[in-house]
């Protein structure tokens, strides 16, 4: 071939094609897995769960609305997310986030949400519209925040020992009379009365509608009440993070059920509309299920699952946020065996 020939054309044999071939679509198999692992979600017989969209995510409180829509904060992050049609989408609020634990939507499906770093109580609309309500003071330690059946939103503030009332764009503190109470749970009944748990003082309050605080000792010594729910009958579940025990109050009784897993790091409570009480245990790397006295565990597709909080669809699905960065959820159908 002579130097001015221009390139030559080099045609592959039959065999290097075939050869070729496999390798290509090797390569596309690889992508394609590669970006469903990132993007998509990943899928384990009874669980669906969806990678956060940036890596140092960290999904920490959830609730879901009454038309399926799942909103969960994401502490180090400036956004809030929500899962619409199997997609997540961060909507920013403006300032990282820190602690982001409390969490609960309205009858209308706005998200409330607990922003102690800006020291306010946020609403945030299905469409990113944020309206914030400043809180007093110059520091704010906030836990658990729930909302009643008339709207008005309750939270836990630990730095002025109160479970507050925010309605009609005013705050209304009930104050514990225990010192360094540490309130952290709140929850609201059907008829409009509060319960929360102060955890130093091993003790739960009960907040009448006329205003009206009283405290009661939670039966195992040290046990650390932390979250808190009422179900439709009344009664009250909360957990004993140190206890290790699921607590109930109904009736003027105490009744308590020992977790199976030893120091399972309880966290995060919810009562779905089938009457079971679930609960996520973080150091278990599992949730919990408690249904007529019998306790059943679940433990996640991954072995470094960290769980820590828990809401039920009005299917019974349960929805749990993954500390390690994922945010999963159980299926009704296999929520129900065990």
């Amino acid at each position: 071939m002579s130097p001015d020939a221009g390139p030559a054309t080099l045609r592959p044999d039959r065999g290097s094609r075939r050869r070729l071939a496999w390798v290509v679509a090797l390569a596309l198999a690889t992508v394609a897995a590669a970006v469903a692992w990132r993007v998509g979600p990943w899928r384990h017989p009874g669980f669906v769960e969806y990678r956060m969209p940036t890596s140092t995510d960290i999904p920490t409180a959830v609730a879901v609305a009454a038309d399926g829509t799942v909103w969960f904060t994401i502490e180090f992050s400036n956004s809030i997310g929500v899962l619409r049609n199997g997609t997540i989408t961060k909507l920013p609020k403006g300032r990282q986030n820190l602690e982001p634990i409390g969490l609960a939507v309205d009858s209308h499906g706005f998200a409330w949400y607990t922003d102690a770093p800006a020291r306010v109580i946020a609403r945030i609309a299905p469409d990113g519209t944020i309206t914030a309500f400043p809180l007093r003071g110059p520091v704010a330690k906030l836990a658990r925040l729930t909302v009643g059946p008339d709207d008005a939103v309750w939270f836990a503030e630990a730095t002025s020992l109160a479970v507050t009332r925010l309605k009609g764009g005013t705050f209304t503190r009930f104050e514990a009379s225990s010192f360094s109470a540490a309130p952290f749970g709140v929850a609201v009944d059907r008829e409009g009365t509060v319960w929360a748990t102060l955890q130093n003082v091993n003790r739960l309050v009960r907040i009448s509608r006329d205003g009206r605080l009283s405290e009661l000792d939670v039966p195992t010594r040290g046990s650390v009440p932390s979250d808190i729910t009422v179900d439709p009958t009344g009664a009250v579940w909360f957990l004993e993070f140190r206890g290790n025990k699921i607590g109930r109050y109904a009736d003027g009784r105490f009744a308590e059920f020992p977790v199976p897993t030893p120091r399972a790091g309880l966290t995060g409570l919810a009562v779905a509309p089938d009457g079971a009480v679930w609960f996520a245990e973080i150091r278990g790397h599992a949730l919990g299920r408690l249904h007529d006295g019998v306790m059943a565990e679940f433990p996640l597709p991954r072995s470094d699952a960290r769980p820590f909080d828990v809401a039920v669809d009005a299917a019974n699905n349960v929805w749990y946020t993954d500390l390690s960065g994922w945010l999963g959820r159980l299926s009704a159908e296999r929520a129900r065996v065990r």
